[in-house]
């Protein structure tokens, strides 16, 4: 019994230092997000910080700044979704597929 719990022990311990390279791995990735037909980007990294926005030209109207924070905020969001499903694909290579509270 007790060889059981320190084999159980061990895979915890492996399990998570596996979590931790993963999470220093995937706070390094970028991910993008796009909205008024790709005329807004925002890439934004692993630790969900907005690294970057890009604009056409043709999409900033002195006349419609309305429409322009709005296909923002849609960029950035699409962007937090597309990072968050890449952290959660490489979180489950490692945890076998385990939701495991408190991990993204």
């Amino acid at each position: 019994m007790k060889g059981n719990m320190n084999q159980l022990m061990r895979q915890a311990q492996q399990m998570q230092s596996k979590l931790a390279k993963m999470q220093q791995e995937l706070s390094n990735e970028t991910a993008e997000g796009q909205a008024g037909g790709g005329m807004v980007t925002a890439v934004m990294n692993g630790k969900h910080q907005l690294l970057e926005i890009r604009l056409e030209k043709d999409v900033v109207d002195p006349e419609d700044i309305e429409m322009l924070q709005d296909l923002i905020v849609a960029a950035v969001n699409q962007a937090s979704n597309n990072i968050q499903d890449k952290m959660n694909a490489e979180m489950s290579k490692v945890t076998g597929g385990m939701k495991i509270p408190g991990l993204f």
